[in-house]
């Protein structure tokens, strides 16, 4: 019996607490057939309502409740290889709650808590993201850079790959939000990963964290001038570096893949790979004012300026986003004036959100084409 014909029966039998029972018992939920999907949850509200987080759909859904039981449902359309996050709101007694799903067992987790993952038929978790007990684990130093660009201490972690050796040099990866990176994109396991398979070189990574980054991440001139004239020459004194431009990646996510285009436009030629995921690319067609608040001001000033006026800054660039996000139209946008300027540009679109996850998911492909290991080229 399929899962739709299952769903059918109960709808359109007698339901009894018995059968709602087996109905929960043989299946696991949230139910996924083709392009549809169904979520359930049990039990006594007056309202339960879905909430979701894919742009250009009600992000507020109604549950309807099955007669004459506590089980509430909802049917939905899921494109292939979707991967959404949700919670439901359960609304008794003139007051709501949000919770994860409790008959779901993917969750997702940001600096927020957590939420619950519709999995979309054809969508796996890649298994490169997960544990290798084959895989040489690669080790974690902490790290704190007195700052005279920023005025202050900046901290962070430093990613020294497993065979590190003081007699071999290595290329750079600095990534923004280095903390949340690791955290929820489980990214010391994904490098661990994709240099054991030597689809990746070995490489040094900087997980570097900002105390204020709604203001230092948007288009920054002194966060700039840390990265870029304080951090590498000074990695560079310490660590056995490349030091060349196509052996330096700069990237970040939402606002950190505008701190990472900024940067590099700030210093052209000296970051040779950007990863770019997400990007908070604001912009205005008309006027300088923007939909998305005052925190977007500095942003949409410069992201205006670069449309105006798009020069070259990088060799490579790697552009994601989620075709569930709001800003699926800006970095659609911006893939094509990074183009014109004779910069090789690579755009993948993912059916998910503006989550770590999906960030997560995009790594191998960006950092193997940015910094292709030895299993697709020899790295010189």
């Amino acid at each position: 019996m399929t899962q739709r014909l299952a769903i059918h029966e109960l709808l359109t039998g007698t339901a009894t607490r018995e059968r709602v029972d087996a109905f929960l018992a043989a299946h696991r939920f949230p139910l996924v057939e083709g392009a549809h999907a169904t979520i359930v949850w049990r039990g006594e509200a007056e309202t339960v309502l879905l909430r979701h987080w894919i742009y250009g759909l009600e992000s507020s859904n109604e549950l309807t409740r099955l007669a004459n039981t506590d089980l509430w449902y909802i049917h939905l359309d899921v494109p292939p290889r979707s991967r959404v996050e949700y919670k439901l709101e359960v609304r008794a007694h003139g007051s709501g709650r949000w919770i994860e799903d409790p008959l779901n067992p993917n969750r997702a987790r940001d600096p927020f808590g957590a939420n619950s993952v519709l999995q979309g038929q054809g969508y796996e978790v890649p298994e490169w993201t997960r544990h290798d007990p084959t895989a040489r684990p690669g080790r974690l130093e902490p790290f704190a850079f007195e700052s005279e660009a920023l005025g202050g201490v900046r901290h962070g972690q430093l990613y020294l790959p497993a065979r590190f050796r003081r007699t071999h040099r290595y290329p750079l990866l600095v990534v923004h939000d280095g903390s949340d990176y690791l955290k929820y994109s489980g990214m010391k396991t994904v490098l661990d990963n994709l240099i054991h398979r030597l689809e990746i070189p070995d490489l040094i990574a900087v997980f570097t964290d900002s105390p204020d980054r709604l203001r230092e991440y948007a288009n920054h001139e002194a966060h700039a001038r840390y990265i870029t004239q304080e951090l590498v020459p000074d990695l560079e004194r310490r660590l056995p570096l490349v030091g060349r431009p196509e052996a330096r990646c700069l990237m970040g996510a939402s606002f950190g893949g505008v701190a990472s285009l900024s940067t590099a436009l700030r210093y052209p030629g000296f970051w040779g790979r950007l990863l770019l995921q997400s990007g908070s690319f604001a912009f205005t067609d008309i006027g300088r004012r923007n939909r998305r608040g005052p925190l977007f001001d500095r942003v949409v000033e410069f992201v205006n300026e670069y449309r105006e006026a798009p020069v070259a800054m990088s060799e490579r660039v790697f552009v994601s986003c989620g075709v569930y996000e709001s800003l699926i139209y800006e970095n659609r946008s911006l893939v094509p004036l990074l183009d014109s300027t004779g910069m090789q540009v690579r755009f993948v679109e993912a059916r998910d959100g503006h989550n770590w996850e999906n960030w997560r998911d995009r790594l191998r492909e960006g950092l193997s084409w940015l910094l292709p290991g030895p299993l697709l080229m020899v790295y010189e």
